[in-house]
């Protein structure tokens, strides 16, 4: 077996190693930070090449080495897919990497590197074409494959490899697991034959369900991360792959025995994977979760003008549970006059008939004349009069079982031949031309005709392992969902200018792919919880803190402290405020209003910075103890420091070590209190640190700093 180089090119500041097997004409790369491109020793391991052409297609044979059942990566399909030519292109925003492939039946693969200047990180895909004169099957087709972990490392590199992920439940999103190699049983054989595999991901249309579609690898000896996510709405899957001294990472759509996925490509046809974020550098976890969600700024700065700044949403949900009226609105439109809000969002309910729950009857979106009896425009008129911009609920995709819309079966996704419902909800067919019309008609339509600005869109169930219509029930769950973006852009074509929140139950949409369309996402559904700091921490490794709307709902009986909390929470995104805003006192008004003056102070930190996760680990998020010290930062040096102390013993002070670009001058501080926040240096040379006294639990403070 011998192993040549055929090409390396940097992008940014990562340089990518293309290398090729000889002995089978397979190509594969690898990718190190720039600056270590003299330090790799791949001359001290045993390493084979996996082509970056990786599928499947039905008939060929599967995988040996006890792959087969675990895995379809390195089967014939992929063998089969020689190596043909490789070039380079400029394009006006960067540049693209296109890898050809092509298999002596008539079938060719061309893998595409999209690079765009000055970013941290690249995209990939491939794309499969079939021209012979035959249709053909595919069972797998990845989006990604990056090999040879860790080019730093000597032979297999005994306890230095780590595996992050991701995790996510309701109301739990984002909780870093952080696993050895060896524990994942990711050690080669003792003949390097055999083949180890940790294959995960979600199938549904929930992206952001049990895992985010994010995996990474760190060679924990020379501190060098890889790291991925997948641009992508419906079943996805990851694989931490290795049958010797290197490991390897790859993925996209989740493949037949995953997703039960399998795709037609007739004779002439080409069929595109979704799109990978790719970067490699060196650092931390955190770090290198930056780079990656950083791939999202030039979408959002491209967004509506009046997000820039990053508006205060009020959301009414937590008011009225679902229940909104012209008369309700009206009072807390009076209550929330000149406090600084510039969105206010009519949420569920807004269509329901007398005695019917909202959550059972989406789906008609008739407007309720009991809640408004003299029409929706007139509340919507008020909210602007208020000086605010108005937005509206709807949950687009899905049917509720109380809805007349509930039994046009002929329009619903089906299983086996049924209707594919669970206990509340069912599916719209979204590549149904009816069903386009009538969603034209009920969403864009309602648009249009109130004039709103703002539309938080709701998912609240999964379609699970795919639906009828297609050749495989994956590929039926994957073209629905495609439908389901696609109506998103028609929105934002329809009705210009249009501020989109992505809400899946909360956080189960927050993948990229979501987040370049939308300006902002629901961060979770923890409305009131402790763990909401934890919670919305946790996504900075997964989504831009821009886009996170963060809850702060405030009831009547908080606490001055607890409403400080609150509302220190939302500085870990974007502000959203909701509650008993009708029944506050002046004393709990006081601490809202200094808090939306400080996010106000603060939001181009929110905006612009880099975040350190600088806290020890918390165990529960439930019930938390300890502390967690979140700080960002800009390339000036501008940074916000956001202390939250929870239940259990706390220590008498707590010490900051703030990271190298931080400023070192406190401009101001937010909490409910006066809280004794210091610097402390041992001499005039020396950078302090910072120094924070607590004095009780469950409180939370804030400090803007500069230099």
């Amino acid at each position: 077996m011998a192993i040549e180089r055929i090409s390396s090119y940097t992008l940014g500041d990562m340089t990518l190693v293309f290398e090729r097997e000889t002995d089978f004409n397979r190509v594969g790369f690898y990718l190190i930070p720039a600056a270590l491109q003299d330090k790799t020793v791949c001359d001290q391991k045993f390493y084979r090449i996996n082509s970056l052409a990786q599928l499947k297609l039905v008939g060929d044979m599967y995988p040996n080495c006890y792959g087969h059942g675990q895995t379809m990566h390195n089967c014939e399909s992929a063998n089969l897919m020689e190596y043909d030519s490789q070039e380079i292109a400029d394009t006006e925003f960067g540049q693209e990497i296109h890898t050809y492939f092509k298999d002596k039946r008539g079938y060719t693969l061309e893998n595409v590197i999209t690079y765009y200047w000055g970013e941290d990180s690249f995209e990939m895909k491939n794309i499969f074409s079939n021209n012979s004169s035959e249709k053909v099957t595919l069972e797998m087709l990845s989006s990604f494959e990056m090999g040879n972990i860790s080019p730093f490392l000597e032979g297999i590199g005994t306890d230095a490899l780590l595996v992050h992920r991701l995790r996510s439940k309701w109301s739990h999103e984002g909780r870093l697991v952080t696993e050895k190699v060896e524990d994942l049983q990711l050690e080669p054989s003792w003949s390097n034959w055999s083949v180890g595999v940790e294959r995960f991901g979600q199938r549904g249309s929930m992206p952001v369900m049990k895992y985010f579609p994010f995996v990474s690898v760190e060679d924990s000896r020379n501190h060098v991360l890889w790291g991925v996510q997948l641009a992508h709405e419906a079943s996805w899957q990851m694989e931490v792959y290795r049958q010797d001294d290197g490991l390897h990472i790859s993925g996209g759509l989740a493949d037949r025995e995953f997703g039960h996925w399998m795709k037609d490509v007739s004779a002439g046809e080409s069929f595109e994977t979704p799109k990978a974020i790719l970067t490699v550098c060196e650092g931390d976890i955190d770090y290198l979760c930056h780079r990656l969600v950083s791939a999202g700024r030039k979408f959002v700065n491209a967004g509506p003008e009046c997000e820039q700044d990053l508006p205060i949403v009020f959301n009414e949900y937590c008011t009225t549970w679902g229940c909104p009226s012209d008369e309700n609105i009206s009072g807390i439109l009076e209550a929330i006059q000149g406090k600084g809000f510039d969105y206010f969002v009519i949420d569920c309910g807004w269509f329901k008939e007398d005695g019917v729950p909202w959550d059972i009857s989406m789906g008609d979106y008739n407007v309720s004349s009991s809640l408004f009896p003299e029409g929706l425009q007139k509340t919507v008129d008020k909210i602007r009069e208020n000086g605010l911009k108005p937005g509206i609920w709807f949950e687009i995709d899905n049917v509720g079982s109380a809805a007349k819309a509930y039994q046009e079966e002929e329009h619903l996704l089906k299983r086996d031949g049924h209707v594919l419902s669970t206990y509340s909800r069912r599916f719209w067919d979204m590549n149904d031309s009816w069903v386009q019309n009538y969603l034209g008609e009920k969403v864009i339509g309602t648009l249009k005709k109130y004039g709103f600005e703002y539309m938080k869109m709701d998912y609240n169930d999964t379609i699970g392992i795919g639906c009828d219509g297609k050749e495989s029930l994956g590929e039926g769950l994957r073209s629905n969902m495609e439908a389901s973006v696609d109506f998103v852009r028609r929105v934002k074509k329809e009705v210009p200018g249009i501020i989109l929140e992505n809400c899946a139950s909360g956080g189960h949409k927050l993948e990229p792919l979501m987040m370049s369309i939308c300006s902002m996402a629901s961060f979770s559904d923890a409305h009131e919880t402790e763990e909401i700091p934890i919670v919305a921490a946790n996504l900075h490794r997964a989504i831009l803190p821009r886009q996170s709307q963060i809850w702060a709902v405030i009831r009547k009986t908080d606490s001055l402290k607890r409403i400080g909390y609150s509302i220190a929470n939302t500085m870990l995104g974007r502000m959203c405020l909701s509650g008993d805003v009708t029944e506050l006192t002046d004393d709990q008004w006081d601490v809202i209003n200094r808090g939306i003056a400080f996010y106000r102070e603060v939001a181009s930190i929110i905006k612009d910075g880099r975040t350190y996760h600088q806290s020890p680990a918390i165990v529960s998020d439930r019930y938390p103890e300890g502390y967690q010290v979140i700080t960002r930062v800009k390339e000036d040096g501008e940074a916000l420091v956001l202390i939250h102390c929870f239940h259990g013993e706390l220590p008498p002070q707590i010490e900051i070590d703030l990271p190298e670009e931080c400023g070192q001058n406190i401009r101001s501080v937010y909490s409910y209190d006066a809280p004794t926040v210091t610097f402390f240096r041992n001499n005039a040379n020396e950078r302090g640190k910072l120094v924070y006294r607590p004095t009780e639990n469950m409180n939370a403070v804030a400090v803007h700093l500069y230099k």
